[in-house]
């Protein structure tokens, strides 16, 4: 029996020894400083970020519930020196996230960040900063802070306490700024909902009828068929090019990056749900909203004088006419598109006018078209008031983005949903014909397809209703508030407990539910006490607030039934949060002997706590140890197949009772000897 348990520890000492082998320290990214001198009294301070390939830098500007943002700290700024506005960035890439339910800003290969500052005291010659931030994979998140130093003398020399051994040749802004892969995937997207777009304006009772009207003109007026087909092309290209100007003038106005901030801020978001509300209305007929007629006359009278000049002022007259009913499209997507920061609102303007002028050129070309053209009718009013709902609908993300951004959980999940499931109710209800608003004409029946759109719009709102009882919605995923931000974070009607206590029990001390119910410490030493207590073995899950693949473990892996069973019963789950920025006591403070940086904050001292016992930084990351506090198993990072994470997990509980079991021999064993 001892023999047994000596190899039993051997294997302990080889698997550590291994582990402790292969195990490493990564920080994917390298930062290289550098000074500017403006003035006698000004500086620019530069951050390079150089990132390692596969890994993504966040932006400053993140919404709240988010990733980390990335954070720059100056140190004695109000005595010394003052900052001279907010730090810039480099343009990012902003894309939807599936795990966050929202789009987020973030940098690949490089990134540079600048902070312009004005000394108060000329005397200083050093400036302390610190940057926090987290950079992830498609595998792991890492959050790390990193210390400089900037010497101000003459030749602007910089010095780094961080990690800076980056290549010193830092490439311009220009090259930083030239669009990657991820980048022009979003401006495909954005180009296909433009054009999209620009269609369903053309379906509306502005812009339809002058179809026929505009191509039977260039075909009477011009003396030859192939002039009427140049004219009609040129008429539109004339749209493109006047809506084009329109997105250059929004992306010079406000620049590249401007609206990209603008997106998540509070006013700028209510001030948009009040002028779609506005538009929505709009829509549905209960007024117009036009441009000053004195502008459509001073157009068409331009227009009347003939030649490439008059078909111009033909296209800007055709957008003035029609703003009551493109306007409101034309300005969701300026919005949308220059929140993208770039020449976003530019590519969709291009997809919106490309949409608008295709037809007017094909059916110039192809006269003969126009027969297969539907009649102008009621119908077109219908596909103004549906936009109408879809506009309202969509308001509501604006005023959903202002409460999360305020945290003042007025437009929680379940409002969301069921404001969304009033409007497209009400809207299955008018397709249907059993609602009728102010410009609807009377109709004894309804059309084929109006009634597809109808059950289109009934089923999305049968769709919509489990989300009230907590369906992820996965279609809608974005729009809605997250399912944390909820009245009823795990679903309306679900209690908690299930776990391997009983109810009556009730939690144990520093204790709460986790992610599915899960009893979760976020304490270490407590964790630990209530594993020897009960007599299972520990579970350390490295997380973090705003690590995605720590959420896509706990969504798609925890969740299978054989897993979640385990978690549940086999294990005390011990999370430490590396991200949370809660301040330590004081008195709990200290430099850490392992990377000599100062452990302030609570997410510090648990990444400290992985990095000098696991030598590794990244999350998630889960250990799997005893009472003794050995690994049972070699740790786990990522693993999204849920039968290879629950094989590991029961390696190490079956380890777990081996060792136990052979612990209880041995003392029984050695009771007998002393008797």
């Amino acid at each position: 029996m001892i023999d047994n348990l000596f190899k039993k520890g051997l294997f302990f000492l080889i698997l550590l020894a291994g582990f402790f082998a292969q195990a490493q320290i990564h920080d994917p990214v390298d930062w290289n400083t550098d000074v500017e001198k403006v003035s006698e009294t000004e500086y620019q301070l530069i951050f390079t970020a150089f990132i390692e390939d596969n890994w993504h830098l966040y932006s400053q500007q993140l919404p709240e519930g988010g990733a980390l943002p990335t954070v720059f700290i100056y140190e004695n700024a109000e005595n010394k020196y003052e900052l001279i506005g907010k730090t810039e960035e480099s343009e990012s890439v902003t894309e939807y996230d599936q795990v966050f339910e929202m789009e987020l800003s973030y940098f690949s290969n490089q990134a540079i960040f600048t902070q312009n500052i004005k000394l108060l005291d000329t005397t200083l010659n050093a400036i302390k900063a610190k940057v926090e931030y987290q950079v992830c994979d498609d595998k792991a998140c890492i959050f790390e802070t990193e210390e400089f130093e900037f010497i101000l003398n003459e030749e602007a020399a910089d010095i780094s306490l961080g990690n800076n051994s980056a290549d010193p040749q830092i490439e311009s802004k220009d090259e930083i700024e030239l669009a990657n892969p991820e980048e022009k995937r979003s401006f495909w997207g954005i180009f296909i909902v433009a054009f999209l777009s620009g269609f369903a304006a053309l379906l509306t009772p502005c812009v339809f009828p002058m179809i026929p009207m505009t191509v039977s003109f260039f075909t009477k007026q011009s003396k030859s068929r192939a002039a009427g087909i140049r004219n009609a092309i040129f008429y539109g290209v004339s749209i493109i090019v006047i809506y084009v100007l329109l997105g250059s003038l929004v992306t010079l106005i406000f620049g590249a990056d401007s609206l990209n901030a603008l997106s998540t801020n509070v006013w700028f978001n209510i001030i948009f749900f009040i002028l779609l509300v506005i538009f929505a209305i709009s829509f549905m007929g209960a007024f117009e909203i036009v441009l000053p007629s004195s502008w459509g006359t001073k157009i068409d009278s331009k227009a009347d004088k003939g030649g490439l000049i008059g078909i111009f002022f033909m296209a800007l007259a055709l957008a003035i006419v029609s703003f009551s009913c493109t306007g409101p499209i034309v300005g969701t997507l300026l919005v949308e598109a220059a929140s993208k920061g770039g020449i976003a609102p530019i590519i969709g303007m291009l997809g919106f006018s490309l949409a608008i002028a295709l037809p007017f050129g094909l059916f110039a070309a192809f006269p003969g078209w126009l027969n297969t053209l539907p009649r102008s009718g009621g119908w077109l009013n219908t596909v103004k008031v549906t936009l109408g709902f879809l506009e309202l609908a969509l308001a509501f993300k604006f005023l959903s983005n202002a409460d999360l951004v305020l945290q003042l959980h007025i437009i929680e999940r379940e409002i969301f949903l069921a404001i969304w499931i009033a409007i497209f109710g009400m809207l299955a209800l008018y397709l249907f014909g059993k609602i009728r608003l102010p410009h609807d004409s009377k109709e004894d029946h309804i059309s084929v397809g109006r009634l597809l759109t109808g059950l289109v719009a009934l089923i999305f709102t049968i769709y919509l209703i489990p989300g009230l009882w907590g369906a992820p919605l996965k279609i809608i995923s974005g729009f809605p508030p997250p399912l944390q931000y909820s009245e009823s974070p795990d679903g309306v009607g679900n209690s908690k407990g299930g776990n391997f206590i009983s109810n009556s029990e009730g939690l144990p001390e520093g204790a709460e539910y986790g992610p599915h119910d899960i009893i979760s410490f976020h304490d270490y030493k407590d964790g630990l006490a209530y594993a020897r207590e009960k007599n299972l073995p520990v579970l350390i899950d490295f997380t973090g607030h705003a690590c995605v693949n720590c959420r896509k473990m706990e969504e798609r892996v925890w969740s299978e039934p054989q897993v979640l069973e385990t978690l549940r019963k086999d294990v005390v789950l011990v999370s430490l949060y590396v991200d949370d920025k809660r301040k330590l006591p004081e008195n709990e403070q200290y430099v850490s002997e392992t990377t000599g940086k100062e452990i302030e904050s609570i997410g510090n001292k648990w990444s400290d706590f992985q990095i000098s016992r696991y030598k590794a930084n990244a999350q998630p990351y889960y250990v799997l140890i005893d009472h003794n506090e050995e690994m049972l198993v070699a740790p786990s990072a990522y693993e999204p197949d849920a039968d290879e994470y629950y094989n590991w997990l029961k390696k190490g509980i079956d380890s777990f009772k081996s060792v136990d079991s052979s612990s209880q021999s041995l003392n029984k064993a050695s009771e007998s000897i002393f008797q």
